[in-house]
């Protein structure tokens, strides 16, 4: 082979070489813009046990797109049903490809908790304790920042029609019709609306009536872990989804 082939085939080769380079560069400077931003995720103090208060109130910020539209969940109103508390806090921040930014505010009722099985009969101090907390802190936290939804996850013990699904307190409006969309949205997911909720005053309700659509997910407290997680991806995915 001579001198000249020898030249040729190395102009070929710095040619691919550049080629790959550039592709690369291209794929990395044009990704979607809603992948996770784990990097920027932050856990504030809202409140603290040096108060009067009983319990405290923390909130994991920055979930998801930072560029997406906010919207916030909020576990531990009612501390015996923990369990699907848990799972919320367990798969959301793990996510990726998600469409909005989240906000997770967490309540942690410490004080006269009760002495019942998750999801039980439960008529505890602590329940109110976590409405107070709810009203206290969260409440204003989601009414003065730029949220388009709040999602107050619960569980029940299977006293309804349905064990999984989602409604709103207040009866008509976008908070209805999100609702709707998720469980419409959904394979496990139903939407159905009881006649009251006991802690509907402390969150739910005034943040409705504050121009803040907010809806309940209801999961059954007794469902396998496996099952628990289904829907609460479900739950995710319908709510990423909406066209806020």
């Amino acid at each position: 082979m001579i001198k000249r082939d020898y030249i040729i085939i190395l102009i070929l080769i710095v040619i691919i070489l550049a080629l790959g380079m550039a592709i690369i560069s291209f794929s990395n400077n044009n990704e979607p813009s809603n992948k996770n931003n784990s990097g920027n995720v932050t856990l504030e103090v809202i409140a603290n046990n040096t108060s009067q208060d009983p319990g405290t109130v923390q909130v994991m910020k920055n979930i998801g797109n930072p560029n997406g539209k906010r919207i916030a969940y909020v576990v531990g109103v009612h501390p015996l049903e923990n369990l699907t508390h848990k799972t919320l806090l367990k798969l959301l921040p793990a996510m990726t490809d998600l469409n909005n930014c989240y906000d997770i505010y967490i309540i942690n009722v410490t004080e006269d908790i009760g002495y019942y099985g998750d999801g039980s009969s439960d008529n505890s101090q602590g329940r109110q304790n976590g409405q107070n907390l709810a009203l206290k802190y969260v409440y204003p936290e989601i009414r003065d920042g730029d949220y388009q939804l709040a999602v107050d996850v619960h569980s029940n013990v299977g006293a309804y029609p349905y064990k999984t699904f989602v409604f709103s307190p207040v009866k008509e409006g976008l908070r209805v019709d999100y609702a709707r969309e998720v469980a419409s949205d959904s394979h496990n997911i139903s939407y159905y609306a009881p006649d009251s909720t006991t802690s509907g005053p402390y969150l739910t309700v005034p943040l409705n009536e504050n121009g803040i659509p907010a809806f309940y997910f209801e999961e059954y407290s007794f469902a396998p872990q496996n099952e628990k997680d289904l829907h609460m991806l479900e739950l995710i995915k319908a709510v990423d989804n909406l066209d806020l």
